[in-house]
């Protein structure tokens, strides 16, 4: 193992070797010679090793001491907030299927060229960080090791926060070529430290070998190898086996009085109460953001996460609607803050229910209230897409099983998504294929989690629009073809927590944990339900019991009948888009299209049973 431009010590090349390992070697190698920093560090599993990155961010100014210990905040450029999906590619070769229309590619032989000339000399007068992980918990089935070559600490010190460390897992290889790799580099940087050609970012995923090109970026959803674009890596090796790489949380809910905890995992696009639904107050959380699923000796779903911390966008985190995450993020413990407001080295954030400083310093720089980019738009006090990261065993409400290698058996699944007119807050599909269905039906309206317009509905399959790397049919076979193999199939069930009226949300956010309660007890048989041409709907009598049980709060009819109405003509909208989505997919199966068919019917039946495009819960009855 020869690295022609860089210095590494005696201690890290051992380190290297004792992996025997030559495809390790031959990786390190090929990328490190290709981006030529001046000096290497192979970082183990010891905590020396892994107080050290972290130490170097500090030290290196990729992030700074806040005044509560173990804070630290981070900020990228300004123009580096959120995921790139325009230049995040799949390279695709001439005898791959045809990919769906929604996968942005390139041929692989043209995207290799452009990214190594990219890569060549990036990382002068740098130091690469070589990092082991694994994706899942250690020593488990489920589990998938991963190499990380990047040049940031930032980088390495947010994976030491949300994964957890492989270098013994690497031993257990044996020397086998069965594991992720990636390559990183925030590229040159400004004198804010922020990456300076962010027009020549490019993310650039490799599905066929396993790795994953990233250049010219620090955000933590283009620069992190392990996170989103991991996950596209995992979806095209599960696809092509027999088990689901999802964009889910997993979490335990456990109703007050019973002695008892209920797995769910959940898909809901960013933005989209995902992390406040798996942090609901009570319940335990296994993880927010992305879990394998595998069947289980007993034919059961099993589910493990794949990260071991949360990379949560902050906005609206406040004591009274989350308070679990608040207090975490607000005590003593190593977190990183990023694109926040910092003042007299407190962090600030829009919606942290407190009236925020007029000035201080942020994304953008030094600010103050009433600046504006080059483009006119004011600049806010915080980015609407800052996050925290932090280790779920933080948390007081981690669940004991987190890192459990058989994980947890899961007995459903939700879909959630934005919608201002037309779902009900909570319903449940006929079976496993309707469940499929609803999932591949997702729409929500886009928000600053994603380079664009904000405010765009947009279709989103499974909450895995950007990360797919296979075309629909396939996925879709996928899941369809899993339910199948299941002993018990999961019940399925999709939320909305936006719906409005006038302008004004019909729901109040903490309202979710009453809708995830009748779901947990629809899982038990406790409760009954309404049959309606979408799925089954609570009865208003469960729903008023339980926001009296857990608020102490009066439900009306009146409201009840608001929420769970089914407008008929806005679903039928709806099945038009989704159809013109899927409408030129190849290989869409029979039982897929055949769903779509029967909702459209049920709803062409209600409308002429009933004359009207908008039905009450009780006339269903």
């Amino acid at each position: 193992m020869k690295f022609t431009h860089s210095t590494i010590s005696d201690a890290d090349v051992r380190k290297i070797s004792e992996l025997n390992n030559p495809y390790v070697e031959q990786v390190l190698e090929e990328y490190i010679n290709m981006c030529a920093p001046d000096r290497v560090i192979v970082v183990s599993d010891s905590r020396e090793d892994i107080t050290m990155v972290r130490e170097m961010a500090q030290k290196n100014g990729e992030e700074s001491k806040l005044a509560i210990e173990g804070h630290t905040v981070h900020f990228d450029g300004i123009y580096d907030l959120a995921r790139d999906t325009t230049n995040t590619r799949i390279l695709v070769t001439p005898d791959m299927k045809k990919m769906s229309k929604v996968i942005r590619t390139i041929d692989k032989r043209e995207g290799l060229e452009e990214v190594f000339g990219i890569m060549k000399g990036i990382m002068k007068g740098k130091t690469a960080l070589v990092r082991f992980f694994c994706l899942g918990p250690i020593n488990s089935r489920f589990s998938l090791p991963s190499l990380q070559i990047t040049d940031s600490t930032y980088v390495a010190h947010s994976e030491d926060l949300l994964y957890r460390s492989g270098y013994e897992e690497f031993r257990r290889l044996k020397g086998s070529k069965n594991f992720f790799y990636f390559v990183h580099s925030a590229g040159e940087l400004d004198e804010r430290g922020s990456s300076r050609n962010t027009a020549k970012r490019r993310m650039y995923i490799d599905v066929a070998e396993g790795r994953v090109f990233t250049m010219n970026n620090q955000y933590a959803g283009n620069s992190l190898g392990l996170k989103k674009l991991a996950l596209r890596l995992a979806i095209y090796k599960a696809n092509n086996e027999d088990w689901l790489a999802e964009h889910m949380f997993v979490m335990g809910v456990r109703p007050e009085g019973k002695n008892r905890t209920t797995y769910f995992t959940g898909a809901y696009p960013s933005a989209c109460g995902k992390t406040s639904t798996a942090m609901v107050p009570g319940q335990l959380i296994l993880g927010d953001d992305i879990a394998y699923l595998r069947r289980g000796k007993g034919g059961e779903v099993r589910a493990v996460n794949v990260e071991q911390g949360i990379f949560g966008i902050i906005e609206d985190v406040n004591p009274v609607d989350d308070p679990v995450i608040y207090t975490t993020l607000t005590t003593p413990r190593e977190l990183i803050f990023s694109n926040v407001l910092i003042k007299e080295k407190k962090p600030y954030w829009l919606g942290m229910g407190m009236e925020l400083p007029k000035e201080g310093f942020n994304y953008s720089g030094d600010w103050k209230e009433g600046d504006t980019d080059k483009e006119g738009n004011p600049i806010l006090p915080a980015h609407k897409n800052a996050r925290y990261t932090v280790r779920i065993s933080e948390l007081e409400n981690a669940d004991p099983k987190l890192h459990e290698p058989e994980g947890v058996e899961v007995r459903a699944v939700i879909y959630g998504g934005r919608d201002s007119d037309t779902s009900v807050p909570v319903y449940e599909a006929f079976e496993w294929t309707h469940g499929v269905f609803m999932g591949a039906s997702v729409e929500s309206e886009t928000t600053a989690a994603t380079i664009g317009k904000a405010g765009v509905r947009t279709f989103n399959p499974m909450a895995n629009i950007d990360f797919l790397v296979v075309p629909l049919g396939k996925y879709i076979e996928n899941h369809l073809k899993f339910g199948k193999s299941l002993k018990e199939q999961p019940r399925v069930y999709a939320t909305n927590y936006f719906l409005k009226e006038e302008g004004k949300f019909l729901n109040e956010k903490v309202d979710k944990k009453v809708w995830l309660l009748w779901m947990e007890g629809r899982v038990h048989g406790e409760y009954g339900a309404i049959e309606t041409p979408i799925g089954f709907i609570p009865k208003f009598e469960d729903v008023r019991d339980l926001f009296q049980k857990v608020f102490n709060r009066e439900y009306s009819r009146e409201l009840y009948d608001r929420l769970f109405s089914i407008r008929i003509d806005k679903f039928l909208e709806k099945l038009d888009r989704i159809e013109g989505e899927y409408s030129g997919e190849a290989d869409l199966p029979a039982e897929f299209t055949g769903c779509m068919k029967k909702i459209r019917q049920n709803l062409l039946d209600a409308r002429g049973k009933y004359g009207k495009d908008v039905v009450s819960p009780g006339e269903f009855v």
